[in-house]
């Protein structure tokens, strides 16, 4: 398998005895004792790089195929000693990483997860991104609920650490007041993956660790269905909702209000908390928030208010300059020709 031959090139451990020995395989005389023996070694060095392989952590990410689950595969699969399976419903290689080397090292597999028919590849680890939209209640309940729930039940029930990526505490505070019926489905949904998460690891909290971002951002391009706006764009926005004043206001205002005044996440930091998380790196407990996630990751502050103000400095320099060399002579050359034209007549 792709991960076992990984796993071997990677680990420093098992490759550089096994150089060692094939050193000795090569210089070793022909002689029928010496044969065995040489024999022997080499069984020993290959079958020790087969346990140590197959040892590697094994991860498996619900939703793998995803927004944010392709990009927490990405990660694991730069890490030295990991295993990466990613069930989703297609089971594709996504398009914004097609043709990547790092999707190589990754085990695509289909799943129908709201039937509970799955194979999660007995992991260690299960880091469970999926979430769906819409408008339906049960749907919203049986996309976000049911599918997780399923997904964490299929995984053996004795994982080492469990990551979910659920949503934002003060989203589901205005579920009674603020929120349209449907979405009540969506936030109950998200409730019963987090009991299932934490079941999923014995009712231990200190290796179950719950993501609660509110709006995430990212890519190209712009979404409706699901709600997206690209990096550029949600960058400039983090900044800004990011200052004192917007923290001050969003600190006092009430239900969607102060939701919509909160930073959003990139989905670059998201990804890098539940691959933290997956690896131990972060510690049990409810990650809530743009800050915190930053935080604990070291993710740098988002720059795209203050680039897209540099950017238009520079061309308004750039227009100012050639106003100045060009724009204001030849306007004033051709004032004074129309005006020599008008005193001709």
């Amino acid at each position: 398998r792709v991960q076992i031959t990984k796993s071997f090139v990677r680990n420093k451990l098992t490759i550089i005895p096994f150089i060692v020995l094939c050193c000795l395989f090569i210089s070793c005389s022909c002689s029928k004792k010496v044969e065995m023996w040489r024999r022997s070694l080499f069984f020993i060095a290959t079958l020790s790089c087969v346990v140590l392989s197959v040892s590697a952590l094994k991860v498996t990410v619900v939703g793998g195929t995803g927004f944010v689950g392709s990009r927490v595969c990405k990660l694991l699969a730069d890490r030295e000693g990991v295993s990466v399976t990613s069930v989703s419903k297609s089971g594709r290689v996504p398009e914004w990483c097609q043709g990547d080397a790092w999707t190589q090292d990754v085990t695509w597999k289909s799943a129908d997860l709201l039937n509970g028919n799955t194979d999660m590849a007995n992991p260690d680890v299960v880091v469970s991104c999926l979430g769906v939209v819409g408008f339906d209640k049960e749907e919203l309940k049986r996309g976000n609920g049911v599918t997780n729930s399923n997904a964490f039940a299929s995984s053996g029930g004795d994982l080492q650490r469990s990551v979910f990526v659920s949503v934002s505490d003060e989203l589901v505070a205005c579920q009674d007041n603020w929120l349209p019926e449907f979405f009540g489905g969506y936030i109950d949904g998200k409730k019963m993956a987090e009991q299932a998460a934490l079941d999923a690891v014995g009712g231990d909290a200190t290796k179950c660790c719950i993501l609660k971002p509110t709006f995430i951002y990212g890519g190209n391009a712009f979404g409706i269905k699901p709600p997206r706006v690209t990096y550029e764009y949600g960058s400039g926005v983090e900044e800004l909702l990011s200052t004192g004043v917007f923290k001050a206001l969003a600190d006092v205002t009430p239900g969607l209000i102060k939701v919509a005044l909160r930073p959003p996440v990139s989905v670059d930091s998201i990804a890098a908390a539940a691959a933290a998380a997956a690896m131990g790196d972060i510690p049990g407990g409810v990650v809530e928030g743009t800050v915190a996630m930053n935080a604990a990751t070291n993710h740098p502050a988002a720059t795209g208010l203050t680039d897209a103000l540099a950017w238009t400095k520079e061309k308004l320099v750039v227009v100012y300059d050639w106003a100045k060399e060009e724009g204001v002579p030849k306007a004033k050359k051709l004032f004074d020709s129309t005006m020599e034209k008008m005193e001709a007549k």
